[in-house]
């Protein structure tokens, strides 16, 4: 099955135990971060008030129901994506470009200009593939990330 098969909307209370699941499941499926993120159990644990704001959007599929999801924290003028997680079986078909465009077009509807993100160094590849540029390394709790920008607005390439 492939991205053209995957469908976004807003995350309910509902979507909660598969998102906690792909939160966990994928980021432990990076064995360059699973042994970090082990050794610190609260890393692993979704927040619980994610939900309540509504910027969280899932990727469904008629027979798997949802196997990814996206969280946007809205800033003024620039949008941090907070989430970006695919289920591991779902990796590389589409789904985590479908959830960005999703919520490229939520935030250019909302008037916002740009989209951050920092990123794990595996996901660097997909963000300078999708149009985000990077900015320079910056810190983390587990280690070092990439700050990544993507300007939105009528030539953005999504």
């Amino acid at each position: 099955m492939t991205a053209s098969a995957v469908s976004t909307r807003v995350a309910t209370n509902a979507d909660r135990d598969t998102i906690e699941r792909i939160y966990r499941e994928a980021s432990l499926s990076n064995s360059g971060d699973r042994e970090a993120l082990l050794a610190n159990p609260a890393f692993l644990q979704w927040p619980i008030d994610a939900l309540a704001t509504g910027t969280t959007v899932v990727a469904t599929t008629r027979d798997d129901g949802a196997v990814g999801f996206a969280r946007i924290v809205p800033g003024e003028g620039t949008v941090e994506l907070d989430d970006l997680f695919v289920d591991p079986d779902w990796m590389r078909r589409g789904v985590a470009t479908a959830l960005l465009r999703h919520l490229t077009d939520v935030v250019t509807t909302a008037g916002g200009s740009e989209l951050a993100v920092i990123a794990n160094p595996h996901a660097l590849d997909f963000y300078l593939a999708v149009g985000f540029v990077d900015d320079g390394e910056v810190a983390t709790q587990l280690g070092t990330g990439r700050r990544m920008r993507l300007r939105l607005g009528a030539d953005d390439a999504h």
